[in-house]
């Protein structure tokens, strides 16, 4: 039988699935271009049986039905970032072992490098094909997919080592889809604006397989730009808008330099769409508190990752909480854990361990990480969270954002949380720093902003108060952002100890 996703689509034919910058595109034209790509793909044969395919296509609708024609012929679809150089395409290209490459002419030239480098489809014996290729007018019979199958190969970019490629399934994917289908009510009648990259979980499933598995609209840009997406929204057409922390950010900033009456225009656009996301990142409490002032919008934060979708969400109705990511969605178990893998009680920091449907299936070829990678089957995040008030907040990864210093354990996420709220801080970024008195030590990179300079006596006072509470002992470097002289050159920056302990 037919993939799930598919028999959805046909009961949507003639509405619009995909609105791009080249025209709108209907659920019937995706079905029928789908099914021409995978005949394209089987060239003859039966069934594509897994054979991985790359595709390096810009977003839009020739994505989306590469991508839907790699399944539909039995492959797993590989997809490449559009901004990656030939090493990193190289890399995931022969990692993954793809047998057939898919191409936008637009980038031809970076698949087909020009001699003495021979091409990597050649250099990999790949069968090469360019969407301008003419597809053909007779469809095979296409084969029966079963949702167990093989269907996705992410990669991650990972904390250390080279990325590993996160497959999951038709049916981790389903599960994925529904679970957010139900949390977060999506319908037919919702209109996405999608400005999100289309390699990675958060714009394919979240944003993209979700509208299509809902007999949704998704609007797909070619790249993000604020002025554009803020004319989008200003049409007052759209229901969904997805982003991450910095295209809010940037969003802001494009409303602070607009006329009031650009600016009310704008906050009515955004007063007319039904939900609003932001992912992939921690959002700061200030950005949170603009954006709800410009759009009346609170908000809705969530945690996921590539291996396991979506596992926790603040509510679609009900209270939200700032700097939380709520209860576990639909479908998905979720536990904290100590060192020893034993439950934490509530209010005590812990790693988040995941369960369910959603999750995936292995590392491509790499079965010590897979088995590495679960503990008595609850999948290991690396992320560590506690619960208060019946919701998670996120502390950050073990790797890089938990501090070991002094005995204690200080979360970085928290500590840039603090230092945002500072009038003269715009930004900031902090990490661990190895030393021998202290095991590690707090640094904090600083992005200053206001017209006074910020006086070292005045800030240790300000963030000796403020930082106590998260017992960091005796010092924090801060290293100042790099000043620059008149023409741009970096000054060598300073270091200036700051003294805030007991």
């Amino acid at each position: 039988m037919n993939l799930p996703l598919i028999i959805r689509a046909e009961e949507h034919n003639e509405k619009t699935a995909i609105a791009a910058t080249n025209g709108a595109f209907t659920y019937r034209d995706l079905l029928h271009t789908s099914s021409q790509i995978a005949t394209s793909l089987l060239q003859n044969t039966e069934d594509l049986q897994e054979q991985r395919v790359a595709f390096l296509i810009p977003p839009g609708f020739e994505y989306v039905a590469t991508q839907w024609g790699i399944w539909r012929a039995g492959g797993i679809a590989v997809p490449l970032c559009v901004s990656h150089p030939r090493p990193e395409l190289e890399y995931v290209i022969t990692n993954s072992g793809a047998s057939i490459i898919v191409a936008h002419p637009t980038f031809e030239d970076i698949l087909r490098s020009l001699p003495p480098q021979a091409s990597l489809a050649q250099e990999h014996n790949l069968r090469f094909i360019l969407t301008s290729e003419t597809l053909p007018h007779n469809i095979s019979r296409l084969p029966e997919i079963d949702i167990t199958r093989r269907a996705l190969i992410l990669y991650t970019s990972g904390t250390t080592g080279k990325p590993k490629g996160v497959v999951t399934t038709h049916e981790n994917i389903q599960a994925q889809v529904t679970s957010l289908s139900t949390a977060w009510e999506w319908t037919s009648n919702d209109r996405i604006l999608h400005i999100l990259p289309l390699h990675h979980i958060h714009g394919i499933i979240n944003v993209l397989t979700c509208a299509l598995w809902a007999g949704a609209e998704c609007h797909i840009l070619s790249k993000f730009d604020a002025e554009t997406v803020w004319k989008r929204i200003c049409d007052g057409d759209l229901t969904l808008f997805m982003a991450v922390p910095t295209i809010y950010v940037k969003l802001i900033t494009a409303w602070e330099t607009a006329s009031k009456e650009r600016q009310q225009i704008m906050s009515e656009g955004c007063a007319k769409i039904r939900l609003m996301v932001s992912g992939s990142a921690a959002l700061p409490v200030q950005v949170l508190e603009k954006w709800q002032t410009i759009s009346g919008h609170f908000l809705l934060e969530r945690y996921g990752m590539t291996e396991i979708g979506m596992a926790l969400s603040n509510p679609l109705h009900g209270e939200r909480l700032a700097g939380y990511v709520g209860k576990p969605l639909p479908q998905v178990e979720v536990r904290l854990v100590d060192e020893n893998g034993d439950l934490v009680p509530t209010g005590t920091p812990g790693e988040i361990q995941v369960k369910g449907p959603g999750v995936f299936l292995e590392y491509w070829q790499n079965p010590e990480a897979t088995a590495k990678a679960f503990q008595n089957g609850w999948f290991r995040t690396g992320d560590t969270a506690v619960i208060e008030n019946g919701n998670y907040r996120i502390l950050g990864r073990m790797s890089v954002d938990i501090i070991k210093t002094g005995g204690y354990k200080v979360s970085a996420l928290e500590i840039e949380e603090v230092l945002r709220s500072h009038p003269d801080i715009q930004e900031c970024a902090v990490v661990g720093v190895a030393d021998l008195e202290w095991g590690e030590r707090v640094c904090a990179a600083l992005v200053l902003q206001g017209s006074q300079p910020l006086t070292l006596e005045a800030f240790r006072s300000w963030a000796k108060e403020r930082l106590a509470v998260y017992k960091v002992p005796t010092q924090i470097l801060i290293v100042e952002e790099l000043p620059r002289n008149a023409m741009g050159k970096v000054i060598k920056p300073t270091v200036v100890e700051l003294f805030c302990s007991n």
